[in-house]
């Protein structure tokens, strides 16, 4: 074996294990083991580096400047959250190399993220949402199911993986509340509105089978199969769809994702005096400083609040 291949073989390895040690150790979701795989994937083509211990200031240079320098796919440039995501996962693999397998490899306080602008969010207003909420056509089982979801995700603020991952037993229509397991494995409660108790509840009226997942597809091949029905569950794709069927349907041009109805969420409860803490742990986020960025949404509404009581 060349020393190429063996270096090369070093790294690889590395981040087998470090995969392996988010799975048994940290309890990290399949979805973000690959996410973290691909990264680390692409750590190995990007940065020249081939052993673990050979990342240093100017690797992670060239690591860097190559992420500037990579397209997708489709051609298209990595957005700068995106390239610090990857840095991000760089600094963790670092991190678990220096504690959990004691090598002096490269400090992950040294590989510094790109500076990034002031996220801009995407949100609905009223008369859009109600547009959008009101598209489906609740007169067909279909109907009833995507009027459901498109409350559910207003109600909630859930993530799109979070709707999906949702089961018929975690709804309890008599405290309104549902049980998720967001990132990181933390559970969180979320309330469900009457709006949304109500198209969820003409929803399963309508269904006629027994299957375990609450969103499903192929309602007339389900009704014959034994639970628990795993493979009726709709996809990811099938809800982002949805979303975007409906506002195409409702004539909103601002191309709204199941994302948008959890930002609307957020703001709307800003916009109505619900305080920042609340609406952090409403949504599941780690960090406080994630949530600040619905407050730059809100802030237009301070003007009006200095006019009105400020005096003249």
């Amino acid at each position: 074996m060349s020393a190429s291949k063996a270096t090369s073989t070093a790294l690889t390895q590395a981040i087998d294990r470090y995969l392996t040690f988010l799975k048994a150790e940290q309890n990290k979701s399949p979805l973000t083991i690959e996410t973290y795989r691909q990264s680390l994937k692409l750590l190995t083509e990007l940065s020249g580096v081939a052993d673990p211990l050979l990342f240093s200031k100017q690797s992670i240079r060239v690591y860097k400047s190559a992420l500037h320098s990579f397209r997708t796919r489709a051609g298209h440039e990595l957005m700068i959250r995106t390239k610090n995501h990857h840095l991000t996962i760089l600094r963790a693999f670092l991190r678990y190399l220096i504690q959990e397998e004691d090598l002096d490899a490269f400090p992950p306080d040294r590989v510094q993220r790109f500076k990034e602008e002031q996220r801009k969010v995407k949100v609905l207003f009223r008369e859009e949402l109600e547009q959008l909420l009101s598209a489906p056509d609740t007169e067909t089982k279909e109907g009833k199911r995507d009027k459901a979801i498109l409350e559910l995700f207003f109600s909630t603020g859930l993530r799109l993986a979070e709707l999906r991952g949702l089961n018929c037993k975690d709804l309890n229509f008599v405290t309104r509340e549902i049980s998720v397991r967001g990132k990181r494995g933390k559970i969180r409660v979320v309330f469900v509105s009457d709006r949304a108790a109500d198209a969820l509840k003409s929803y399963l009226s309508a269904r006629l089978d027994h299957l375990s997942p609450l969103f499903i597809r192929n309602h007339a091949q389900a009704r014959n199969t034994m639970p628990p029905g795993e493979e009726f569950r709709l996809s990811r794709i099938s809800i982002y769809n949805i979303v975007k069927k409906y506002a195409l349907l409702a004539g909103i041009m601002s191309n709204p994702s199941p994302h948008t109805l959890r930002h609307s969420f957020a703001t709307d409860l800003l916009r109505n005096g619900a305080d920042l803490r609340s609406v952090q742990e409403m949504l599941g986020h780690k960090d406080l400083s994630t949530t600040q960025i619905y407050t730059h949404v809100t802030n237009p509404q301070l003007k009006e609040v200095h006019r009105k009581f400020h005096g003249k």
